[in-house]
């Protein structure tokens, strides 16, 4: 019998990009592009620009996992759209699409920002069809929260910078100057957004949807491998710039770790996959356990489909 897989973790995910994009919009549009990075354009206009362009990279590359997990409850037929929303999102890994030398947005740019709304418009179907419920407690829980925790507290200068002001220097440094590779004097954690926590917010929304009970088949296979993949992928960038802008910068170290943004074949990448494989094995424990009441309400027609939900475990 084909599982029901609500969209309580899925939603929750949706808002955390959500928050951070009307973040980017506020802090853009009120600071000067001279206190930001690699941007020239100011006013609403600027936040616009920076907003479309998070919503290439990382966004788009978080929409494809919720059209995974949306494809878990809706008809075969929603691949018509779910199918060129991947491909739409796919667009960001084209070189020169996402250029972090250049960061003002472009026309390419609203390809994979189309594909991010059909992602969403997916998860909103497959939350008509399923509900609003939320897995209930999974044996990797406690880690997902240890590591979440973890996660957000190394983020505390980035989620600063995202609101468009520095932290007194202490546990962390943040307006202290230094030079940079190419020549500039930026501070150690420039105002403005951070591909470190991008590496965070990817890490957390691998943490959720990695909750939601999938249909076992090839497409979950599919789609908690790309999690697993995400996760490592967002958890060496949030090391790489804390590393760099926290130790580095403060002189306590000498080696930068090398940046993890574009797949190269680098030692770094095999980081990666090499945490995106132990990801990969610990989601068999929760694969593997029981899978009783979810948690929350499943709301669709009538409240039909929420007394479906409840019945399908």
């Amino acid at each position: 019998m084909r599982r029901t897989t609500t969209q309580g973790e899925a939603l929750v995910t949706c808002a955390l990009w959500a928050l951070l994009c009307v973040a980017i919009v506020v802090t853009y549009g009120r600071l000067e592009p001279a206190e930001l990075y690699h941007v020239s354009r100011d006013g609403l206009a600027g936040g616009l620009s920076r907003a479309l362009v998070v919503s290439n990279f990382p966004i788009s590359l978080v929409a494809i996992a919720l059209v995974l997990v949306a494809m878990q409850t809706l008809r075969r037929r929603a691949w018509t759209v779910g199918a060129p929303a991947i491909a739409l999102c796919a667009v960001t890994a084209w070189p020169g699409v996402v250029d972090q030398a250049d960061l003002d947005a472009r026309p390419v740019n609203a390809l994979p920002a189309l594909g991010v709304l059909l992602a969403l418009g997916l998860t909103l179907a497959a939350r008509r069809r399923a509900g609003t419920g939320f897995a209930p407690r999974l044996p990797l829980d406690p880690l997902r929260l240890g590591v979440g925790v973890l996660a957000l507290l190394g983020s505390i200068p980035w989620l600063a910078a995202e609101l468009g002001f520095y932290l007194a220097e202490g546990v962390f440094i943040m307006e202290r100057r230094g030079v940079e590779p190419d020549g500039t004097v930026l501070a150690a954690v420039h105002l403005g957004h951070h591909h470190g926590l991008d590496g965070t917010l990817l890490v957390a929304s691998a943490l959720l949807l990695t909750r939601v009970r999938l249909t076992p088949g090839r497409l979950a296979t599919v789609t908690r491998l790309y999690l697993a993949l995400a996760f490592a992928y967002g958890a060496v960038n949030l090391v790489q710039d804390a590393w760099n802008e926290q130790l580095v910068k403060r002189d306590w170290v000498g080696w930068k770790i090398p940046s993890a943004l574009e797949p190269r074949p680098e030692p770094v990448w095999l980081v990666v996959l090499a945490l995106a494989a132990a990801a990969a094995l610990a989601l068999r424990r929760d694969e593997k356990s029981p899978c009783p009441t979810e948690v929350g309400h499943g709301v669709g027609h009538g409240g039909r489909t929420g007394r479906r939900t409840r019945g399908r475990t």
